[in-house]
């Protein structure tokens, strides 16, 4: 019998429960997954409490590595012992062993083990979109980019770095202000000592940035949109501080007539020839060092709930994993 965490119920960390789950064989167009590694993400934590609701009860996470047990009828994408990794969902990843449309797998380049796998695919991934499509960076650009230090934050300062970027990055801590960096920003705000939209105005002559990328959500959301040079773009991705009050949309037009979008990966990535283009752009920067994935917290798939805990608490740096 195979284990998963299910919740039964909205609520704190203690509402995920370690259970036994019967896995049925793949159904067509299905592969079934013995799972090596899952990722953490903060849309979990959203899941868990309600504030994304789902049909309860449920699985939980979005994003994993491992190797295919088996396939269901008409399956082509992927084969028995293929190395494989997926995010986005459906939803289910906290789990030893899962089913899951084989059109949502991308086979793992040698190069990267499973445990980077798990780590970087949900939120390196959402990188991919955020620079390649929702604002394409190009060099020379400034770029500002919340929570520098977190997950998807690591990843995005090193990509856009590499894309030729200024990067300002913003943390919350001195420590979080070393590791953002080491890892591609050129300036980094801390917005528990600093006033950021001023920072960035100085660092910027005055001019603003090109874009935010903004995961934070509710803290930063209007001054982000003071960071921004006129026609600039505003990508608020993330709730981690809570959701976005309503905007009086003449706001945008005081400001500089200002572009808002508020995207989501899913729909970036409901067609599979963009999954597969987004995933071997990723796969390819972290192939040649340009990006780094950094696995700083490990726990065992049965203590999810402290690492909901850990996440919530703001305790984690980088990427965080869930080992079945």
């Amino acid at each position: 019998m195979s284990h998963a965490i299910r919740l039964h119920q909205t609520g704190a960390p203690a509402v995920l429960t370690w259970e036994e789950v019967d896995v049925p064989a793949p159904a067509a167009g299905e592969a079934t997954i013995r799972q090596s590694a899952v990722g953490l993400n903060f849309i979990d934590v959203y899941h868990r409490t309600g504030l994304y609701p789902l049909p309860l009860p449920s699985g939980i996470g979005l994003e994993g590595a491992g190797v295919v047990a088996a396939v269901g009828a008409g399956v082509s994408e992927v084969a028995v012992g293929d190395r494989v990794a997926y995010a986005g969902g459906p939803i289910g990843a906290y789990a030893e062993v899962r089913n899951i449309p084989a059109h949502r797998l991308l086979k793992l380049p040698p190069g990267i083990a499973f445990e980077t796998a798990a780590a970087m695919m949900l939120q390196g991934l959402t990188a991919a979109y955020l620079l390649r499509r929702t604002y394409r960076v190009q060099a020379g650009d400034t770029v500002l980019i919340h929570a520098a230090a977190g997950g998807v934050g690591l990843i995005a300062c090193q990509w856009a770095k590499a894309l030729g970027a200024t990067v300002i990055g913003t943390v919350g801590s001195a420590a979080k202000a070393v590791l953002a960096a080491a890892h591609g920003c050129d300036h980094v705000i801390n917005y528990a000592t600093e006033n950021f939209s001023q920072r960035v105005r100085d660092l910027t002559a005055g001019e603003g940035v090109a874009v935010v990328y903004d995961g934070v959500g509710k803290d930063t959301f209007m001054g982000s949109l003071d960071c921004l040079r006129p026609m600039g773009m505003m990508v608020t991705y993330g709730n981690a501080s809570g959701p976005v009050p309503p905007l009086d949309l003449l706001t945008l037009t005081q400001k500089g007539s200002l572009f808002v979008t508020r995207p989501t990966l899913m729909q970036y990535t409901a067609r599979r020839e963009d999954l597969l283009a987004f995933g071997n752009e990723l796969f390819e920067i972290v192939a040649s060092g340009q990006v780094r994935i950094e696995v700083n917290q490990r726990y065992a798939l049965r203590d999810a709930a402290q690492a909901h805990l850990d996440l919530e608490a703001r305790k984690t740096t980088g990427s965080t994993i869930l080992l079945p």
